[in-house]
């Protein structure tokens, strides 16, 4: 019995081993690094060409600056601007930077190298235009922003000149309305309200202040962008991992290609 037993656990063995799965697939570490050394090669080529590249870029690229115009919109009493500082955002975007840039094509040929963008700080009648440039092109920079200074500063003339003569003609008007008032009875309230709304007026009438330009393209004192040491970091990171990851493709590519031949 037991001798039956015995050639039972014999005829199991070898079934159960035949039915555990082969993984004749699995890639060990050791064979990673063989891989690894074998194509070497390749992951030097590729770290030292796009470190170099990287080097190169943060010690001759030129340096870029922030060159910044800052004007003040024309402002009434009490605060309040003649133009909304958001509707002279949305003037500079949709219509004077395009007339800008397509002038500059024109007479040059080319886009503008540099970009434009307008803002306006909360809560402030502040317009802040902003260019980033290297520093040979601060010159075509403080024109450009000149020129849209210009434009601005024309335009809050106009409503300053419109807004100041339209008050000078109610104060004209109230004196008239006042000088028939006295010549009449019981007039006392209308006068006093009309030459309280002429005060009023004549006040806001003082209170008017310009349009004014603070700063014209001013340069940033340091440069702007990430700094060379970072890029050239950056740039050997990146060389590391495209250099291990082309380095198991081209061991890839080896071997699809001797199978093929094999074939």
């Amino acid at each position: 019995m037991s001798q039956t037993l015995n050639k039972g656990c014999v005829m199991v063995e070898p079934l159960q081993e035949a039915s555990r799965p082969q993984h004749d697939d699995e890639i060990s570490l050791v064979d990673l690094a063989a891989t690894f050394l074998k194509r070497r090669r390749v992951f030097y080529v590729v770290f030292i060409l796009v470190t170099f590249v990287g080097a190169a870029y943060a010690i001759f690229a030129p340096e870029k600056y922030e060159y910044v115009t800052l004007t003040k919109l024309a402002e009434k009493s009490s605060g309040e601007y003649i133009e909304e500082p958001s509707t002279i955002i949305a003037e500079l975007d949709s219509l004077w930077l395009p007339d800008l840039q397509a002038n500059y094509h024109a007479e040059n040929g080319r886009s503008l190298p540099f970009g434009i963008t307008a803002k306006n700080p909360e809560n402030t009648g502040l317009v802040r235009i902003v260019s980033e440039a290297s520093e040979s092109a601060g010159a075509s920079v403080a024109e450009a922003h000149r020129e849209l200074v210009e434009r601005l500063e024309s335009q809050q003339a106009r409503a300053v000149s419109t807004l100041r003569n339209s008050l000078e003609r109610q104060i004209v008007s109230l004196d008239s309305t006042i000088e028939i008032l006295e010549g009449g009875q019981n007039t006392g309230e209308a006068i006093a309200s009309a030459v309280e709304t002429q005060l009023s007026l004549e006040a806001d009438l003082e209170a008017l202040a310009p349009f004014e330009a603070l700063v014209i393209s001013r340069q940033s004192g340091e440069s702007t962008g990430p700094a060379g040491s970072l890029i050239i970091v950056l740039a050997s990171l990146l060389g590391l991992m495209a250099g291990v990851f082309l380095a198991f493709f081209a061991e890839f590519i080896g071997l699809v290609r001797s199978q093929v031949a094999g074939e």
